[in-house]
């Protein structure tokens, strides 16, 4: 059964109000029409069955004729602070960041970051990361779309981050590991993944000064669009739902 994602202000009751992209997709690719029967996920961790009841060009409203609880969100609230890479790169990191359970992708700035833009263009390309988010979010599964920010520098970030998140800094020169500077389970995580050229010696020392742990991921040196998701997928495992073993 299709799988739609919706705003929890798009419930009202028992009716529900698909946007224009989810309805563009249900209509035109799926060919689906009233009657039907899909699945809808409100963001909040419900899963609904939706009987359609109209479709309009812009719009497909249904009812729902059944709620559920969808435990499939991580218990780890994990937010990946990434400094944006060249090309394309951002927009595969935010999907597999996503089907590997973040809660928040949060493009960085730093001092080596290459492909800064214009705000102009970022415009358009934050629409386009929230896109590949939630098209993510509805291949996997889950009932929640991690939120995309919008691009600041690094200072701003530390700054702007929850005070309650622990920070964690993956350097590739850094010898200590994940597992050492973790000394206890932490329920909201910060990750911090800096540029191809790395983080300088400046941003490392402002990262501490805010209390976060710097680490490495071992002998190897990881390509920045590999990192993020590589610790992400580590963390999991450790702290969140992500599990291995057969």
């Amino acid at each position: 059964m299709s799988r739609f994602h919706v705003r929890a202000e798009a419930v009202t009751g028992t009716q529900v109000r698909l946007d224009a992209a989810e309805t563009h997709h249900l209509s035109r690719v799926l060919r689906l029409g009233e009657g039907d029967i899909v699945r809808a996920l409100d963001g909040a961790g419900y899963e609904l069955t939706v009987r359609l009841t109209r479709i309009s060009p812009r719009a497909a409203e249904g009812i729902v004729i059944e709620r559920v609880v969808r435990p499939v969100e991580s218990p780890l609230d994990l937010t990946l602070a990434q400094a944006i890479p060249k090309g394309d790169k951002l927009e595969r990191i935010i999907r597999m960041a996503t089907e590997l359970g973040v809660s928040r992708i949060s493009p960085l700035v730093t001092e080596r970051t290459i492909a800064r833009g214009e705000a102009a263009d970022w415009a358009h390309r934050l629409a386009r990361c929230e896109r590949v988010a939630r098209e993510a979010a509805k291949q996997s599964g889950r009932a929640v779309v991690p939120a995309v920010d919008p691009p600041r520098d690094l200072a701003a970030w530390l700054t702007a981050v929850d005070p309650a998140a622990r920070l964690l800094c993956l350097s590739a020169g850094e010898r200590t590991g994940m597992g050492q500077v973790l000394s206890m389970r932490p329920d909201r995580l910060a990750v911090i993944v800096g540029p191809e050229g790395g983080l300088t010696s400046a941003e490392l020392d402002q990262i501490r000064a805010r209390g976060g742990l710097v680490a490495g991921l071992g002998p190897r040196i990881l390509r920045a669009d590999t990192a993020g998701p590589a610790v992400v997928a580590l963390l999991q495992a450790r702290y969140g739902d992500l599990d291995p073993a057969p």
